[in-house]
């Protein structure tokens, strides 16, 4: 609670100008973080459990209690287990609201955002470019871009893939780049293959060095139809890769793939973190302010996680790891951190 209440803070405190420029009206605020409390809870679970167990676990150590379960012959794994099962029940609650209320949410806030506020990356995207731009278009058609620019509306290796009525493939259209003429989008050195209807039919191909193309989708389209993975549970991601594996977008589809193993791995963070605050809990001897050490072991350890992970993802994204490799390696590091610091010290 203390976590969340910092969080919508420290974001109602930064976002406050916004707010007032746009008169947004209370209740719309209300609806806002509303909506957005449940990702802050699922965000700061593993700190607040890490935090429970190193409190619960020191106030033993620090009145010698901690001393008497191992003299009574009880190992490491006999006196955590309880807080290794608690951690599991909270990865397992964050499992299940990540898969089944989550996306509901983020569609929600996102939907407040557009329509009521002004936020920072709205005005990024007014001075950058947006890599790796994935959304379903009209038509029954799957856009995947490596770079588009708000400022110019110029795209840069773009590819449209077609579906008829029974989702097969009926065109690909691969283009180096395009613009917006205002009326319609110019690709330039621009390949469309239509896939046959039919066993007898032939895949034709064309090759257009500038080509005019029926894409109702303007850029303003663009920027509001971007895919939002955090709206999507587990199984609609995986759906959605294996359907268009073959469309070759390799870098978005190696940033979707990422992006579906971390939802995976991340309830186990929860369990790996507790894990390897266990050892320095259980450590015997006298522990003077043991509030204050709980809380600067729990908060070193949740910003190292914390960044190991995020370094992971970057090189996953950025194609150095496998996306399985990116999404699981700071689980593995951490827990092989926690068992040779168990091994050490009991």
């Amino acid at each position: 609670m203390i976590f969340c209440l910092l969080f919508l803070l420290i974001d109602s405190a930064s976002n406050l100008d916004e707010f007032i420029d746009r008169k947004t009206p209370m209740a719309i605020l209300f609806q806002y973080y509303l909506a957005y409390l449940p990702t802050i809870i699922i965000q700061t679970s593993s700190l607040a459990c890490l935090i429970a167990v190193l409190f619960a676990f020191t106030d033993l150590n620090a009145h010698n209690e901690i001393i008497v379960l191992r003299a009574s012959g009880l190992s490491f794994w006999k006196i955590a287990k309880p807080a290794l099962w608690f951690s599991c029940i909270v990865a397992a609650l964050v499992f299940m609201v990540n898969e089944q209320y989550i996306p509901s949410f983020e569609e929600k806030k996102r939907a407040i955002e557009n329509e009521n506020m002004i936020l920072e990356i709205d005005r990024a995207r007014q001075k950058a470019k947006i890599k790796g731009l994935t959304f379903y278009g009209l038509k029954n058609r799957l856009y995947f871009i490596d770079s588009f620019d708000p400022n110019t509306y110029e795209i840069e290796n773009i590819t449209i893939i077609g579906y008829d009525g029974q989702q097969n493939i009926k065109e690909k259209i691969v283009a180096l780049n395009g613009k917006w003429t205002g009326l319609a989008w110019k690709f330039f050195r621009c390949h469309i293959t239509t896939f046959p209807k039919s066993a007898g039919e032939k895949t034709k191909i064309k090759v257009y060095q500038e080509k005019l193309l029926d894409i109702k989708e303007t850029p303003t389209d663009f920027l509001k139809q971007r895919l939002n993975v955090s709206s999507m549970n587990i199984s609609q991601l995986r759906s959605y890769i294996t359907r268009f594996a073959s469309s070759g977008a390799k870098r978005a589809l190696n940033n979707l793939r990422v992006d579906f193993h971390q939802k995976i791995a991340f309830p186990f963070g929860i369990i790996v973190i507790v894990l390897v605050g266990l050892p320095l809990a259980l450590m015997t001897g006298r522990r003077r302010a043991q509030t204050f050490v709980s809380l600067g072991l729990a908060i070193t350890i949740g910003f190292l996680y914390y960044v190991c992970n995020a370094v992971g993802l970057a090189l996953g994204k950025g194609a150095f790891f496998p996306p399985i490799l990116a999404a699981w390696s700071t689980p593995l590091i951490f827990t092989g951190i926690a068992i040779s610091m168990i091994k050490s010290k009991f």
